[in-house]
């Protein structure tokens, strides 16, 4: 991921501290992608837990019954200058390389177990900037425990 915002600040030569990931959900679950898109990367092969995706509204939606771990379609990280986050409409879902959610904290603070903060749309009242909207911080989808998996073994 990092390859990528270095390819792209290179590319339109501006600095690499001022390109961010813009988040966009495919129809697509990866096997129909034939090309690489222009600038950015697809990511795909994901899992959701506590939560599903709705192709028709095209947002997160309440899990169907007994259904623990959905499929989750492709997302394109477009990078974007000088990027504003969202302020509603989004759960910022963190994801993981494991079920387990935990790992070794790195010399960033991060778990190893990490990879990122991917931002999904959602119908339900929420906030994906934290520092500003901590009282109301995607509370809907935190209490679900809503993340995302790049594999469901341990």
């Amino acid at each position: 991921m990092t390859g990528t915002l270095q390819n792209y600040a290179r590319k339109y030569q501006v600095a690499i501290d001022t390109v961010d990931f813009n988040f966009v959900v495919q129809k697509s679950f990866g096997k129909d992608i034939a090309k690489r898109p222009d600038d950015g990367v697809y990511i795909y092969g994901l899992f959701l837990e506590g939560a599903r995706w709705d192709a028709l509204e095209h947002c997160l939606a309440e899990s169907q019954p007994k259904e623990l771990f959905v499929d989750f379609p492709a997302i394109h990280l477009t990078p974007q200058v000088n990027r504003k986050p969202p302020t509603e409409g989004v759960y910022s879902c963190p994801c993981y390389k494991t079920t387990v959610r935990a790992g070794l904290l790195s010399t960033t603070g991060h778990s190893t177990n990490f990879v990122l903060m991917v931002e999904l749309p959602s119908k339900e009242p929420c906030s994906g900037n934290f520092h500003k909207y901590i009282e109301t911080f995607s509370a809907h989808w935190i209490k679900r425990a809503v993340a995302l998996f790049t594999t469901l073994s341990y």
